[in-house]
């Protein structure tokens, strides 16, 4: 992504940042540090580049298509789901099930992950509509999916910082 910062003596305090095609436009003050400025800049573009890549994954893997196949398979069709995303603000969790709205948010991280895995995950958050805790019974549920420790291990085994 091309980077454009523009200073202005009219701008005192704040740092703005929009997305123009694939070019980052930054307006900061003119008295602003470099120092301070490079890492605003950094920042920004760390976020524009996750909403990036979670736009791409809505548009090229469908959640919905994809929760629908695995409640057909593991849950009989008897699930409702409200709404199941990509989002790219989660950063610590692989996903979460808000089990009264059942709505699901999928870490876009995990989109960029084996398809076998994905669906791990959504098995995972789907099977938290019925059972919200990690319960014997929860596990009962997800360990259906015959690659259920292989995919705990492969996200064991993948760095998820940043």
């Amino acid at each position: 992504m091309e980077i454009k910062v523009t200073r202005s003596k009219r701008r005192l305090r704040t740092v703005s940042a929009r997305l123009v095609d694939k070019t980052l436009l930054v307006s900061a003050p003119l008295m602003l540090s470099q120092e301070r400025l490079d890492k605003i800049v950094e920042d920004f573009r760390a976020k524009f580049a996750r909403k990036i890549i979670k736009d791409e994954l809505g548009r090229s893997d469908n959640l919905l298509e994809r929760a629908r196949r695995i409640n057909a398979r593991f849950f009989d069709n008897k699930l409702k789901l409200n709404s199941i995303e990509y989002v790219a603000d989660q950063n610590c969790k692989f996903g979460c099930c808000n089990y009264r709205s059942a709505n699901i948010r999928i870490s876009h991280k995990i989109g960029l992950m084996p398809e076998w895995v994905r669906d791990y995950v959504v098995l995972h958050e789907m099977a938290h509509l019925i059972e919200p805790n990690h319960s014997r019974a929860f596990w009962e549920i997800v360990s259906r999916y015959k690659l259920a420790e292989k995919a705990k291990g492969f996200l064991i085994g993948t760095s998820f910082k940043g």
